[in-house]
């Protein structure tokens, strides 16, 4: 029986994302026949009992919140609550105290506490770490966050960025704005096929044109560059 447990034990190990947990789980199942998940959580020191309070609900919302960003959901819906005290002085993903950094906060706390705990004697000294684990990782998603917010706003396409820019006539463009022809222009990396018409001559295919404005806010007014 202890031979069959010591597999479960050690299969255990290798699927659990956390690998203390796998330790202390296997230190139960070596000292005890029969493993009780709520006795082992009974005998816990208290310090220890209190993170792995704070771990498991943590991890659990974490995890959700991040399959809901993946699958493209917003993970803050019934999750998040932002408060005052923006730090960048704007709503929703810029903000520092909100839901969704508390956990990132608890997730390093607790499990800091947890994976230091049989290293470090002093209570005081191991909730300081913890501590300062958990703000590390407030601030490390929270900068994370910010990036992907603003990389995401600066590939977005807008058609106001075209102005100024170059392009290449891909269909031809009649005259006088008497029709419409395209181009191809690059934003921010990205090539775009728009639609193009000019005040001046027709302009053949191939000929390198730039966007004076805009006209409906979606067709692009350009220019042949000599």
């Amino acid at each position: 029986m202890k031979g069959f447990l010591g597999i479960l034990s050690l299969s255990f190990y290798h699927l659990t994302i956390f690998g203390k947990a796998a330790i202390i789980i296997n230190l139960a199942f070596a000292k005890n026949t029969y493993f009780y998940p709520m006795e082992l959580y009974t005998n816990l020191p208290p310090l220890l009992k209190t993170f792995w309070l704070i771990a498991i609900p943590s991890s659990l919302i974490f995890l959700i919140q991040t399959i809901l960003t993946f699958i493209g959901a917003d993970a803050t819906d019934g999750l998040d609550a932002d408060f005052d005290g923006d730090m960048s002085g704007n709503d929703g993903p810029h903000q520092l105290f909100s839901f969704r950094n508390l956990i990132h906060f608890l997730l390093g706390f607790s499990w800091a506490g947890i994976s230091f705990y049989s290293s470090i004697q002093s209570g005081t000294i191991l909730i300081l770490l913890a501590l300062v684990v958990g703000l590390a990782f407030l601030f490390l998603f929270f900068l994370v966050i910010q990036q992907i917010q603003k990389l995401s706003e600066d590939n977005s396409f807008q058609f106001t960025n075209t102005i100024g820019n170059t392009g290449e006539v891909y269909l031809i463009i009649p005259g006088h704005k008497k029709g419409t022809g395209k181009v191809l222009i690059s934003v921010h990396g990205s090539t775009h096929e728009l639609l193009a018409m000019t005040d001046g001559e027709t302009i053949e295919t191939g000929s390198m044109v730039i966007v004076e404005r805009l006209e409906n806010k979606q067709i692009l007014i350009v220019k042949k560059i000599s």
